[in-house]
């Protein structure tokens, strides 16, 4: 499917006399994460309107992943991206399918990895970005939890953690899942609390290590994402924008953001009253939270909870339950829209991804 989409892409590119492997190597966050590889962090644009985009708001992992395969292999920095963006893509659909056949049973977890790969913004799977890469390093953390691999657990959620700051949920997961084992009596165990101390090393090592940088051991992070107009307010700054995109035009990206993060929100009711796996439920919720009560970047939120796997399940149990034609008719219609839309942000968008 992502192949597909990918095609639809390139024609649409190609038509408009714009090169696809650009577009997915290099647009937008893109050019940062290969920046930082082959210079390393200290880029800090002004803008007039006040902001300050600084590049130390983007996490270590991915630009260190570029770099060493362009030191192992004869390519560029946008060609290395492309290359892990696309194995950790499939790894993300290996572990995604795991946990949903552990949970829910084969029919399940493949539709469970299709509608994935059909969300309408999944064209982000094929950009040089770092969803794919925390996508896969939080399904199998989280896989390792319900198999209670405390350490892989614990390990894959501190390499997600210096990944991307929304990974906070994959530690917050382990976290909540390891103290729910010790409270049941694991606690004999030296492993849960191995794996409940190795979860947020990543990302809290990161956070610190900018605000060393900056002056502000705990705040220097925060205030480099302020910057960029990105900070957490518990909804205010998404209430506003509502009501400015509810009385002012804006490109198609901002109203199709505010549907697709309110859809992701009632996936997650739905799926919370399922009573789903503690982690799984932790690790979405906290997804969820930093989406819809952070400002900024409202046409973002979509690519945020673009790792929140978890909350199709509803829609797969609900898929694999109907009649055939009907499941074919609406895994026909996800697929419509998640090409044309992938194809429609990358080629004919002007809003940031």
């Amino acid at each position: 499917m992502r192949l597909t989409g990918l095609l639809v892409f390139a024609a649409l590119a190609w038509h408009r006399g714009l090169s696809p492997r650009a577009r997915l190597a290099t647009a937008w966050d893109a050019g940062w994460y290969t920046r930082i590889a082959a210079h390393g962090y200290g880029r800090t644009l002004f803008w007039p309107d006040g902001a300050v985009q600084s590049d130390l708001a983007f996490f270590p992992l991915y630009p260190a992943l570029i770099r060493a395969v362009t030191v192992v292999l004869p390519v560029t920095g946008g060609t290395a991206g492309l290359l892990l963006s696309w194995t950790a893509a499939a790894a993300a659909a290996w572990g995604i399918y795991l946990i949903g056949e552990r949970l829910y049973g084969r029919p399940v977890a493949t539709l469970l990895v299709l509608l994935w790969g059909l969300l309408p913004h999944a064209v982000v799977l094929t950009m040089a970005y770092t969803e794919p890469v925390m996508t896969a390093l939080a399904a199998w953390s989280l896989w390792a939890v319900l198999e209670r691999r405390w350490l892989w657990a614990g390990s894959l959620a501190l390499l997600a953690g210096l990944a991307r700051p929304n990974a906070v949920a994959v530690a917050a997961a382990v976290l909540v899942a390891a103290g729910h084992a010790l409270w049941r009596g694991e606690g004999r165990s030296w492993r849960p609390w191995a794996g409940a101390l190795l979860a947020p090393v990543g990302w809290c090592g990161y956070v610190l290590w900018v605000g060393m940088r900056e002056g502000d051991l705990f705040g220097g992070y925060f205030a480099v994402q302020a910057g960029w107009t990105s900070r957490f307010d518990f909804g205010a700054g998404t209430l506003r924008f509502l009501k400015r995109l509810a009385s002012a035009p804006y490109d198609l990206g901002f109203p199709m953001a505010a549907l697709i993060t309110a859809a992701m929100v009632l996936l997650f009711v739905l799926f919370a009253l399922d009573r789903p796996a503690l982690p799984l439920l932790v690790y979405t919720g906290v997804l969820v939270v930093i989406a819809v009560g952070g400002a900024g970047f409202f046409e973002s939120k979509p690519r945020f909870l673009l790792p929140a796997f978890p909350l199709l399940a509803p829609v797969a149990l609900a898929l694999t339950r109907a009649r055939p034609r009907a499941a074919v008719a609406v895994t026909a219609a996800l697929a419509g829209l998640s090409f044309c839309y992938g194809a429609y942000l990358l080629t004919l968008a002007t809003m940031a991804l």
